[in-house]
């Protein structure tokens, strides 16, 4: 990425947002996109960052079933993603890799299958629009000729797609700049300070002002979020995964333990582990995921593990998203969530616009800090 920091460090910007991953990127894509002087402050490349642990799924099916209201919101990024995705490549040529041909989710047991649908149907029940079939095994394998005879099915849900979550950065990235954006990498946030006219921003190398900034700095809220009156209730959520050498087409859906590529490689995951700031990778998760995939496709039993890693995703108390302005200092804003692939193209419509001064889409109300108690529920995941 071409480096303009030298030149750009005393200017005044409309937004500063903190944080240069999906998150931040989505919505400072957007808010260059609606005319306005962004400039990102990004941490280094050793930063702890989720986008690169991320399994890449536009996932809707079996989320808010506690809240409606983060079912519709991802949802709706999901009936986003096309034309976003379509929009990135005519703007950069880089192709984020997005299809939606419906995601499944797979059944090793009845019981499992039983409780997916009771779920689904909880959700339909008041929202009709989400549409969703339960699969036996014949119907399973007749869509995935490859899946396991061991398992009891799956539920399918045309809602669902897929990207890849380099790419998707790579060109939120590109498109940002080419917009007039300011990208400002190696350059972490130390310190905001309110003013009366906005935020003067201290970063790495130099300081930045700004009629408004963006906290979308992942784990690093938790710090920044109390400069501007506000709580940052994040923790750190390990995910590992694997990635084989690439084989021939197998897997034409995603699922949530293994999805394949258009380059063949396939993708190997799904664990969660509460183990602070360790993103490294451990024998026993590694073993317990590649069972998975075994036990639900065969063939791989005898396909190359060529690369493994574990990334840390961003977790809130009950992992819903927060989107909130500041009370006390109006301006500043915190965006935390860890589906920072369903909701990119959300976050670029939606929030971006509200951020650059529209006025707070109602689906949002719900995703505000001030619903966890104290700063002890930080740590009741």
């Amino acid at each position: 990425m071409h480096d303009r920091q030298s030149h750009n460090m005393a200017r005044r910007f409309d937004i500063v947002v903190a944080g240069g991953g999906l998150v931040g990127m989505a919505i400072a894509y957007g808010l260059a996109r609606a005319g306005k002087r962004v400039a990102v402050c990004d941490g280094a490349d050793s930063a702890h960052r989720a986008a690169r642990g991320n399994f890449g799924l536009v996932w809707v099916q079996g989320k808010g079933g506690r809240c409606l209201p983060y079912a519709q919101w991802s949802r709706e990024s999901s009936e986003r993603w096309s034309a976003f995705a379509a929009q990135l490549q005519r703007e950069t040529g880089v192709d984020a890799g997005f299809e939606r041909p419906g995601g499944i989710e797979l059944c090793e047991t009845v019981e499992q299958l039983e409780a997916g649908q009771q779920l689904l149907e909880s959700i339909r029940a008041q929202d009709s629009s989400l549409a969703y079939d339960v699969l036996d095994l014949k119907a399973l394998k007749a869509r995935v000729p490859a899946a396991s005879d061991r398992l009891a099915g799956a539920l399918y849900s045309p809602h669902d797609g897929h990207a890849s979550p380099l790419y998707t950065l790579r060109a939120m990235q590109q498109a940002f700049q080419r917009r007039g954006g300011t990208y400002l990498p190696r350059n972490e946030v130390r310190d905001i300070r309110p003013r009366s006219d906005g935020f003067e921003i201290d970063a790495a190398n130099g300081t930045l002002d700004a009629g408004r900034v963006v906290l979308a700095a992942g784990l690093d809220n938790a710090r920044l979020a109390p400069m501007v009156g506000m709580h940052a209730p994040v923790t750190p959520l390990r995910g590992q995964i694997m990635v084989t050498e690439r084989l021939a087409p197998f897997l034409d859906y995603p699922t949530l333990v293994v999805r394949q590529t258009p380059e063949g490689s396939v993708l190997l995951g799904d664990s969660a582990e509460p183990v602070g700031f360790d993103d490294g990778q451990t024998r026993a998760v590694m073993a317990d995921i590649a069972r998975r995939a075994r036990t639900a496709f065969p063939l791989l039993a005898h396909a190359r593990v060529v690369r493994a890693w574990g990334a840390l995703r961003i977790m809130t108390p009950d992992g819903l998203p927060v989107y909130e302005e500041s009370r006390t200092h109006p301006g500043a804003f915190l965006a935390i969530c860890h589906s920072g692939v369903t909701l990119a193209a959300a976050h670029a419509d939606v929030i971006a616009p509200w951020i650059a001064g529209g006025a707070q889409p109602a689906i949002l109300y719900p995703f505000v800090a001030t619903r966890f108690s104290n700063s002890t529920d930080a740590h009741a995941l």
